[in-house]
């Protein structure tokens, strides 16, 4: 399941970058506990989202895909 897959690639990129989920929340400015439930692989996110979230990380969205 792909949201799973990308829950899973961006909770293990923000862990990297010691970012908890509310700071990194409050960075990209998302709410935290729909930045968790993207996390978990229960949301069906925009691609804008997407953006923001490769943004917050510093990487493009190839790379967030990459693999997956």
């Amino acid at each position: 399941m792909i949201q799973k897959e990308l829950g899973e690639k961006i909770q293990g990129l923000r862990k990297k970058q010691g970012l908890s989920q509310e700071k990194f929340a409050l960075i990209i400015d998302m709410d935290r506990t729909y930045f968790a439930s993207v996390e978990a692989g229960k949301r069906n996110i925009s691609i804008r989202n997407i953006k923001k979230i490769a943004d917050g990380l510093g990487i493009t969205l190839e790379e967030l895909f990459r693999g997956l």
